[in-house]
């Protein structure tokens, strides 16, 4: 999980990005404009932006509608700016700051975050329609010519895929190739 430090003021990001390393994460930039922390995203795949309420350029609602899918923010601003409310998907924490409550709030975020990861990868993979009539197709060669149940041509698909280590589709393009089909 990258994270990327956002603060108008370069003494407020550098201290943020200071407590952070100090508890064990990884900066992957320091920035003080929305353009900067943007062009930095660029060359990252999801993470975390900590950043202030206001920058050179914009403010954290104006970020946050640029935001790439895969990045949230983590606003720490004033309880007065707080009080104004908040964006949707927006975690904030008031100021002063408490390195706990910083530590723990982006733990929460990162421990979540590895969660949905972990139940994306479990659910089942969406196959298109051509794939399905491919594997349909492979399990009635099977069924036919080797006299298997449809269950039995499935596991036998399966297993192929498992022992070449590629996916289900493969197996049964691979499957079709061999019995000319």
């Amino acid at each position: 999980m990258d994270l990327i430090v956002l603060f108008g003021k370069t003494e407020e990001a550098h201290s943020v990005r200071g407590i952070l390393v100090r508890n064990g994460y990884e900066v992957a930039a320091v920035c003080t404009t929305g353009a900067q922390a943007l062009s930095q995203l660029d060359a990252l795949e999801e993470g975390i932006i900590v950043c202030g309420y206001k920058y050179a350029d914009m403010v954290y609602s104006e970020l946050l509608e640029e935001l790439p899918k895969g990045f949230e923010l983590l606003l720490i601003a004033s309880g007065a700016r707080l009080e104004e409310g908040v964006e949707d998907g927006v975690v904030a924490l008031g100021m002063p700051l408490k390195t706990a409550d910083l530590i723990s709030t982006l733990g929460m975020m990162i421990g979540r975050r590895q969660r949905e990861k972990k139940r994306a990868r479990l659910q089942p993979k969406k196959r298109s329609p051509e794939e399905l009539a491919l594997l349909a197709r492979a399990k009635a060669v099977l069924m036919e010519r080797n006299h298997m149940s449809e269950e039995e041509a499935h596991r036998y698909i399966q297993k192929c895929s498992m022992d070449s280590g590629t996916g289900l589709i493969e197996s049964a393009q691979m499957v079709l190739a061999m019995l000319d089909q």
